[in-house]
């Protein structure tokens, strides 16, 4: 993703007050530029990565925090919760591999979030979303609440 598109993502994200991003890697470009607009981000990832200082980073896996919303709190209200980093008005992942789609949209569901995500390009979702077309060529995918 280059920078100018990486500049049109964030550009959607700012609307959010929160914002989580799923498996930040080596590039918190994104990250950062919301961050600087004022959204509160936390970031995060299976290995420790060098994150911005205005960006909060919490080791997880998305995969594990799925699984804890699939897992039944036991109190008969539902599922679990998938943690305290995935609290935020929007949950997103730059270049969200398919088999973390749905993931993806069941940890944000879990929290009451948004989820979007962008492809490596020629993925195409596995769940349903509205397609958000930025400038270009980059889409943004957003996951259908329903």
């Amino acid at each position: 993703m280059t920078p100018s598109r990486r500049a049109r993502v964030a550009a959607v994200l700012a609307r959010y007050a929160s914002v989580c991003e799923v498996g930040i890697g080596r590039r918190p470009e994104v990250a950062r530029r919301l961050a600087d607009r004022g959204v509160a981000v936390t970031a995060t990832d299976l290995r420790p990565r060098a994150v911005p200082e205005s960006v909060r980073f919490v080791r997880d896996d998305l995969l594990a925090a799925c699984e804890r919303v699939s897992n039944d709190s036991g109190d008969g209200g539902g599922a679990g919760d998938p943690g305290e980093p995935y609290h935020a008005d929007a949950v997103y992942a730059l270049n969200c591999p398919p088999e973390l789609h749905r993931p993806l949209a069941t940890v944000a569901a879990a929290v009451d979030a948004d989820a979007l995500f962008t492809t490596l390009g020629g993925d195409q979702p596995t769940v349903a979303v509205e397609r958000v077309p930025l400038r270009g060529g980059e889409t943004l995918f957003v996951v259908d609440a329903d």
